[in-house]
């Protein structure tokens, strides 16, 4: 299965991303010289695994047979921007860490939670994209 989307940018920090039928902005906030008219690329990753997170914890569930509502998460991430902004080669552009608080409406068992949670980290595909090395080829 492929996925693809395409892009334009509009001007030195906004791009318009056709993703499926769907348009995203993506931009970012005026503080670091945008026009804040979208998320910034980096908390579109949190945005990514919080959907990969939810539809993989329901499809989960269903499996286990937990009754699961709603699901929240509180997602963060830290990375140091000096590489991003061309002041130091010492530390990676990405993000060092990202710590993910998963709060589901349920009445299941902490036992069968961790369980559950386990195996919904195993099999979300953006989870496995951030923990592990993708091939990437950027080219003209």
């Amino acid at each position: 299965m492929k996925f693809k989307i395409a892009s334009e940018s509009e001007n030195e920090t906004k791009v318009v991303v056709k993703a499926g039928g769907f348009s995203m902005i993506i931009d970012e906030p005026e503080n670091l010289g945008g026009t804040g008219q979208g998320a910034n690329p980096v908390e579109y990753v949190l945005a990514a695994l919080s959907g990969c997170l939810n539809v993989v914890g329901h499809i989960v569930a269903k499996e286990m047979n937990i009754k699961v509502g709603k699901i929240s998460f509180e997602i963060e991430g830290e990375l140091n921007p000096a590489k991003f902004v061309g002041k130091s080669d010492e530390e990676r552009a990405g993000y060092k860490n990202i710590n993910v608080k998963v709060i589901p409406e349920t009445d299941a068992d902490p036992e069968i939670l961790k369980k559950w949670l386990i195996e919904m980290e195993r099999r979300c595909p953006v989870s496995d994209n951030l923990q592990n090395e993708t091939p990437v080829s950027i080219h003209l």
